[in-house]
């Protein structure tokens, strides 16, 4: 699955003789600013970092914007070259920290790869370009109302698995198929290879028997069989047969997918900087599920019942498929499952949510003013609509009250609605690109793309909310950055708030110009060979937004979150907000021109940043600091081998990060895999901010709804924005339900879309472990202690940085 096949380059651009943005940082190269000790550093390994870079975020730097300026498809000119080194330096300060899509795989070669390798945000009509985007590591959203989800599964053709014994992966011994069971679910919960006796063997035996075919002498004569390539494109396109055949009712048919040369387990994938292949049986194991889970369940369905309809089949689809691109360990899988609040299945949509099984994406209702007006007093009682609004509201509430899904989405306040742009959308289907042709489901997305010019939703969201994308499938490419990174002195010589005018005035126009200089970069990226090129041309979407925010503000206004909120009294940070979206949105318009593009129809964005922000220990976008202190637990692939040691095929940092002391634990929910634990401190808490911080659970509900009108309307801007992905946390120990109800009735309406997550104390919520686990201060100390990395003891020396703010507690 390397993706290597080269992709035709981007047509030449024209040369441009304005002088390119990035004056203030320079050309002569500038120091590349560290990873954070600890977590940084480990994020960094995991997920940017390449042995050619030998952890130098310098080098990262260099070959991102050599990739990215290759993009123009020309030899370069004298200004390109200037853009390049400037660019570099945005880059290598953390000013421009970009997207961990682009630090991952950027580099010369970028102009002769795919578009979808380096996209962050996508939507899909259909589950083969959905499962293809996921391979490729994007986000995917999709759309699952009636009327877009035409395909029955239930008249799919009969479907026949084989894979070659003499393949390394088939299970030949006892402790093969003592894995085998294990990874099926075939065995009981926690059975050991010890305990791995002759009748489990014989059942893992049996099942390989009835689910495989095993003599291809005896596939029924006429079948069609379709072998397998070893690549992104070659999964998906097994995927596109299948449901090719399915959307055509080809019930009567025989479809054969040959596994046999898909590479084993833990075999480099190329594409991926050599992270390990997860080997055919992932794949056999998600066409085992489709054919039980969703062919055979909507061939026995009640044809007058709820159940298994074809959106919930598309729905099962999807989550099939998209665990097992989880499973792989080098992709993310992050998806967004949306429906219309008018379709008649919306509340068994919720109520889907709310059974549990479906994890693999986010939920989300479809709302609009209609959807909130109904909720009031004055609504007609007897009106169906009002009645589908209010039990709708009634069961998604107390859903997401537990756990946080279904959330609302304001489809008519997202950008490509409310200016009727979604609508121009030629009602015509993508053919695919020169790397993934569309064949089989042609007639498919045709048909989808059909049905969308008239859904009362033309759009949905990426996985997180951020960015407004066609419901036939479209890209957004994203990209952040910290303006606190763009100081350009040491952080400890800062006094926040105190900021000499000189060192301001050349801060300032960095901000502003690793703003313009992001712009830039995403707009050649639009240049790439893509699955969806027509929609690329069209909408040229782009989505810059800030991370670190509250640092930033600390540091160079000397305001604290509550002081945010004071629209007057924290006027200097709103006022150069708006200056720098603005700035984003004319460099938007007038280098699309240059390069003969179209204006981009999004510019501005908040993304969660969880990646790039943790580089460098930032609040994650426009997010709040989660706690003072914590433990954050990384997973990586592997577990102990039984003799005081780790698996040779998992990952070797888990025995690296032992070795050094780091909390380390084996998962029992999840066999094979082992989450590290890195102490935690937060940037923000060693700039000084002291009791002045607010985390959080600290802050209340309308405080953050505040928060995020004020992002709206000063970032995001009232033309060409996209949306801020934010998470709302609730304290459900003080919020009943009723309460929580009358918050989103109140705030909600007024949003493009916030995730509203009811939470409670951490040991309260019965999870083996947390992403993030608070600790007390005592043992933060003890652990850090016990730690041999003199980087994170430097990073979290928390008496030192208590003192430091005015606390010492000596």
């Amino acid at each position: 699955m390397d993706g290597h096949a080269t992709a035709p380059a981007p047509r030449p651009a024209l040369p441009t003789s304005a002088s390119p943005p990035g004056a203030a940082f320079g050309e002569a190269p500038l120091a590349a600013r560290p990873f954070d000790p600890g977590m940084g550093l480990a994020v960094a390994r995991r997920t940017v970092l390449r042995a050619e870079d030998q952890e130098d975020f310098g080098r990262v730097a260099d070959r991102v914007a050599a990739g990215n300026m290759a993009l123009l498809g020309r030899p370069p000119t004298g200004a390109d070259r200037l853009e390049q080194a400037r660019l570099r330096n945005a880059i290598a300060t953390g000013a421009l920290i970009t997207s961990g899509r682009h630090l991952q795989h950027g580099d010369a070669q970028q102009p002769r790869r795919n578009m979808e390798v380096f996209t962050n945000c996508a939507t899909a009509g259909a589950s083969f370009t959905k499962f293809y985007l996921l391979l490729n590591g994007a986000g995917v959203g999709r759309a699952y109302d009636d009327a877009l989800c035409p395909v029955d599964w239930a008249e799919a053709p009969e479907l026949l698995l084989y894979l070659s014994p003499s393949h390394p992966d088939w299970p030949k011994d006892r402790a093969a198929l003592h894995r085998f069971g294990v990874e099926f679910g075939l065995l009981r919960w926690g059975m050991g290879p010890a305990s791995f006796g002759e009748a489990e063997e014989a059942d893992v035996r049996a099942f390989i028997a009835r689910e495989l075919v095993h003599d291809l002498a005896r596939v029924p004569e006429g079948a069609i069989r379709h072998r397998i390539a070893d690549s992104r494109e070659g999964w998906a396109k097994a995927v596109e047969t299948l449901e090719g055949m399915a959307f055509r009712r080809e019930r009567g048919r025989v479809l054969l997918l040959d596994l046999s040369d898909i590479r084993p387990l833990g075999a480099p994938i190329l594409g991926m900087q050599g992270r390990p292949a997860s080997g055919p049986l992932s794949l056999l194991r998600a066409f085992i599920n489709l054919r039980r889970e969703v062919i055979e369940a909507a061939r026995d369905r009640d044809p007058a019942g709820e159940a298994m309809r074809p959106w919930e089949q598309a729905l099962r689809t999807d989550h099939i498929l998209s665990t097992e691109v989880q499973v792989g360990g080098a992709r993310r899988a992050a998806r967004m499952a949306t429906k219309s609040w008018r379709d008649p299945g919306a509340l068994r949509f919720v109520r889907l949510k709310a059974e549990g099984g479906l994890w693999t994406a986010n939920h989300s209702l479809m709302v609009d003013a209609g959807f909130w007006g109904r909720l009031e007093p004055g609504a007609d009682p007897d009106d169906p609509l009002t009645k589908q609004a209010r039990a709708l509201f009634a069961a998604a509430t107390a859903c997401s009250y537990a756990n946080g899904e279904p959330g609302f989405i304001n489809g008519d306040r997202l950008e490509d609605v409310r200016t009727g742009f979604a609508r121009q959308k030629p009602a015509t289907a993508e053919a695919g690109s020169s790397r993934y042709r569309v064949e089989d489901g042609a007639a498919l997305l045709a048909e989808v793309a059909h049905r969308a010019a008239t859904a009362h939703f033309p759009v949905t969201t990426n996985p997180c909310g951020e960015v407004v994308l066609h419901v036939t499938g479209g890209y957004c490419v994203i990209s952040d950055f910290a303006p606190l990174l763009a100081c350009p002195v040491p952080l400890e010589a800062l006094t926040p708030g105190a900021v000499p005018e000189e060192v301001a005035r050349t801060w300032d126009a960095r901000v502003e110009d690793a703003v313009r200089l992001g712009v830039r970069f995403l707009v050649r990226v639009n240049r790439m060979d893509a699955l969806y090129a027509a929609e690329v041309a069209r909408t040229n979407r782009i989505g810059i937004g800030p991370t670190g925010l509250h640092e930033w503000a600390w540091a160079r206004f000397g305001l604290a979150f509550r002081d945010l909120l004071e629209e007057a009294r924290a006027r200097p940070f709103w006022d150069m907000l708006a200056r720098l979206s603005a700035a984003a949105k004319e460099e938007a318009t007038s280098y699309a021109a240059a390069l003969g593009m179209a204006p981009p129809a999004t510019v501005t964005t908040i993304k969660p940043a969880g990646t790039t922000s943790k580089l460098f220990g930032l609040t994650e976008g426009a997010h709040l600091p989660a706690r003072r202190q914590y433990l954050r637990w990384v997973q990586f692939r592997g577990g102990p081998d039984g003799k005081g040691g780790w698996l040779e095929d998992g990952d070797p940092l888990i025995a690296v990060y032992a070795a050094r002391g780091y909390p380390v634990r084996p998962l029992e929910t999840f066999p094979g895999v082992t989450v590290v634990g890195f102490p935690t401190l937060p940037l923000i808490q060693r700039l000084g901010i002291g009791d002045r911080l607010v985390t959080a659970p600290e802050a209340t509900p309308e405080e953050q709804y505040r928060w995020l009108v004020l992002l709206e309307r000063h970032w995001i801007g009232a033309e060409r924005g996209n949306q801020v992905s934010y998470t709302l946390k609730i304290a459900t120990e003080r919020v009943t339900l009723e309460e929580f109800r009358t918050l989103l009735r109140r705030y909600q309406p007024h949003l493009r879309c916030c995730a509203v997550l009811p939470s409670r104390p951490d040991r309260d919520l019965g999870y083996e472990y947390l992403p993030e686990e608070e600790i007390e201060e005592d043992r933060f100390r003890a652990i850090a202690a016990g730690i041999r990395d003199p980087g994170l003891a430097e990073a979290v020396d928390l008496a030192r940085l208590q003192c430091e703010a005015g606390v010492c507690p000596i």
